[in-house]
């Protein structure tokens, strides 16, 4: 039976932001690989980061999980030929660990649920094929055979950053030196940087060529820090700054100043729009009387398209996103999702191929949304709910845990001063 919620309340008071998936997917990944075990704190319970946790262990790598902290006691190496590894629905999973598996010379089993394997992975089958290893799809299994060699990947730059990553996760673990030569400019960087800054913490050196070449060194080993504190994620965050700016009494804390997060670009983004954004003690606050249209380009920032959907909803004017036909192939075609569900709701958006074009309205008038087993798409809607005149209704609202456990725990808490 289709689970349905409607959205009568809104957040007020102190959200404390979980921690950042895309970090906590780095840190674990680093610190299973490192020999003598590492430690990482706050990795988070999403949905996401279990499953990373749960193919790591399929890899070999032996940890516990006590009061928010992971301890590796071994490093990932395959005690069984053929592991299967359940990714569930995260790309960043399946795409991160496809190199590691075929680093460690090991056949290895990739599955998924939802969307997830109709992603695509032709830029891995191409690249590593060159360099010593298989990859192959029956349904819904993918199959890595061989044992990764060091040499040159060629991929482009403006497919997913995840391709890259993987790449740099297990490139320091071959004999030799590898370098990754981008054929087209790089798009989401700021992931990248989340990578480089991560393995830099775990004592794995990577040659940076303006991000157009990477050259990693071979035979290193990873060295983990006495432990890895995972900060707060933008990502998530965004919707309740967001919430701030259409009239949520709300304060955001957990975030870190100067984060290399790409999603921290949210900030300057509200400013643009005519926000307050104030660092007070307790956290950042955003308030707005008149919000002003605006153009972004999402190129480096995808994540941020359905909060800034949802802002731009009552932006007075004509607001653009742009540069953004990668959300097709995220856990929906999110430039399609996006439109449908606010449209629903009252909204006026225009999808383009790559783009969406968003008029302005004072209000929502309400009715029902659909989030398509979309954690953003759920929490956009949500969101979006704050400047509605009319009851919004909204199925599947329990997909949020891919990403946010607590959101709706956070979202629609109005009695306390503090929520944790």
């Amino acid at each position: 039976m289709e689970t349905v919620k409607q959205i009568t309340r809104f957040p007020k008071g102190v959200v404390n932001i979980p921690p950042s998936k895309s970090v906590g997917h780095r840190a674990l990944i680093c610190a299973a690989l490192a020999q003598e075990g590492g430690t990482v704190i706050n990795p988070g319970t999403n949905d996401d980061i279990t499953a990373t946790l749960r193919c790591l262990k399929a890899l070999g790598a032996r940890y516990s999980c006590q009061d928010s902290t992971v301890r590796f006691y071994s490093a990932a190496a395959p005690l069984q030929e053929a592991p299967l590894l359940d990714c569930g629905e995260s790309g960043s999973t399946l795409r991160f660990l496809i190199p590691v598996a075929a680093s460690l010379g090991k056949c290895v089993r990739f599955t998924g649920h939802g969307r997830l394997m109709q992603r695509p992975q032709q830029p891995y089958i191409d690249c590593l094929k060159v360099n010593g290893v298989t990859l192959t799809q029956t349904d819904d299994i993918l199959i890595t055979e061989g044992t990764l060699q060091p040499g040159t990947f060629t991929l482009a730059g403006d497919v997913s950053s995840q391709f890259i990553t993987g790449l740099l996760f297990a490139l320091p673990l071959l004999s030799g030196q590898s370098k990754i030569v981008l054929s087209t400019p790089l798009q989401s960087r700021g992931y990248v940087d989340l990578t480089l800054a991560a393995l830099a913490d775990f004592g794995i050196v990577v040659h940076n060529e303006n991000y157009a070449c990477f050259t990693v060194p071979g035979d290193q080993a990873y060295k983990a820090p006495t432990a890895y504190t995972v900060e707060g994620d933008y990502s998530g965050a965004a919707f309740f700054l967001v919430a701030g700016a259409l009239g949520a009494d709300v304060t955001v804390a957990g975030l870190k100043e100067n984060s290399a997060q790409g999603d921290a670009a949210i900030l300057q983004i509200l400013k643009r729009a005519g926000a307050q954004v104030t660092a007070t003690p307790k956290g950042i606050k955003v308030t707005a009387k008149v919000l002003r249209p605006l153009t972004v380009d999402v190129s480096e920032i995808p994540d941020l398209v359905p909060p800034l959907a949802a802002l731009m909803c009552f932006c007075l004017g004509e607001s653009q996103i742009v540069n953004a036909a990668r959300l097709r192939i995220k856990e929906s075609d999110r430039l399609a999702t996006v439109t449908s569900e606010l449209n629903a709701l009252g909204a006026d958006i225009t999808e383009h191929m790559d783009s969406l074009i968003i008029k302005g309205v004072d209000c929502l008038q309400g009715g029902k949304a659909h989030a398509h087993n979309d954690h953003r798409i759920a929490m956009m809607v949500a969101t979006a709910a704050i400047r509605s005149k009319g009851l919004v209704t909204l199925t599947q609202p329990d997909c949020v845990k891919k990403s946010y456990a607590d959101f709706w725990q956070h979202f629609q808490q109005i009695e306390r001063d503090d929520i944790t």
